[in-house]
């Protein structure tokens, strides 16, 4: 069996514009990682139309958007194979192998899904394909032989569900053929949105792009949660679910200088305005390499688009190793 470190960066299901959650909960453990080990990044068109099944011009438009925010943060496309799902068709004949090894009641025990669906507030209208996403996951993860995923912590029971599958795959047909996945939780797994809620997310509407413009990070900085109790700049301030701090302990790289705004806030006299206008210079100066580079690629979106295809088609050929495999132990080769 393979040993090789192989690396799946499992895909953002509603494929429009990244943002500072995904960096930090796996995109910065992929740009490091991607100099150890054999990686594949994958961009979840087939996923995202659970999301945007009457709009599948946006998904479509959208693919290259993800792309050049992927390339603008670091991955390399020489060390990284990037590769759209729609491409890879193994990925969806894998998922409905694996669906016969996993029980509806499971599925609508998943926490991810469960906390999706009600986000959403599909309830009783939410569609089998939006239910089945996480074993079509299980699918992108295994199609490569994935045995590192980097994750935030929500999708743990992703990852989880994915090696139940393993297993019973492997025990079933009583082979080895397919590998368990482990994740990689970042050290930031959760950014809170910009209201203060446990979850940066585009469908929230709480998110701020990699491809925010400055004037853009000005607006949703001056919007951000605070401590709704500090009225007055003159009033003592907490700094515990304060969400300006939480950025600014996470982007911010004047630790004592940041030290000494918390002291000051926790005994009053530093207004919620002063804090956010240096959060924005700190966020804009992270954001200003993301955001040249990105405008670098984009003069070039034919190139982009060829890497996307090399990506897939070295992806499909492992995929098809992968299935042949898969079929030899179901016994479903004829030929």
């Amino acid at each position: 069996m393979d040993t090789t470190q192989k690396i799946i960066l499992t895909g953002d299901r509603s494929t429009g514009p990244l943002h500072l959650g995904h960096y930090v909960g796996s995109l910065a453990n992929r740009v490091a990682l991607q100099n150890s080990a054999k990686q594949y990044i994958i961009i979840a068109d087939m996923q995202a139309l659970t999301d945007n099944v009457e709009n599948p011009q946006k998904v479509h438009d959208n693919v290259l958007e993800v792309a050049l925010d992927y390339l603008a943060v670091g991955i390399d496309p020489a060390k990284s194979t990037i590769f759209i799902q729609s491409l890879i068709p193994q990925i969806a004949e894998l998922t409905m192998f694996y669906l016969n090894l996993v029980s509806v009641n499971r599925l609508q025990r998943n926490p991810t899904v469960k906390t999706e669906i009600a986000q959403k507030g599909f309830g009783e209208t939410v569609s089998a394909g939006f239910l089945m996403y996480p074993v079509h996951q299980a699918a992108d993860i295994t199609i490569v032989k994935a045995n590192t995923v980097p994750v935030g912590e929500d999708q743990l029971p992703v990852i989880e569900q994915t090696n139940e599958i393993v297993r019973a795959f492997n025990r079933i047909y009583g082979c080895n053929v397919l590998v368990e996945a482990q994740a990689v939780i970042a050290q930031v797994s959760r950014l809170p949105g910009i209201d203060g809620s446990a979850k940066m997310s585009k469908s929230l509407g709480n998110a701020i792009s990699l491809s925010a413009s400055a004037d853009a990070v000005v607006k949703q900085v001056m919007l951000m949660y605070t401590d709704p109790q500090h009225i007055h700049v003159a009033d003592p301030g907490r700094i515990e679910g304060n969400t300006v701090f939480t950025y600014l302990d996470i982007f911010g790289t004047d630790t004592e200088r940041i030290a000494q705004m918390k002291e000051h806030y926790q005994r009053g006299g530093l207004g919620d305005v002063v804090v956010k206008k240096y959060l924005i210079e700190v966020l804009n100066a992270f954001l200003d390499p993301i955001r040249m580079r990105r405008a670098e690629f984009a003069q070039d979106r034919a190139y982009v688009k060829q890497l996307l295809l090399d990506g897939s088609a070295a992806t499909y050929a492992v995929a098809e190793r992968t299935m042949r495999e898969v079929k030899e132990a179901m016994h479903l080769i004829y030929t």
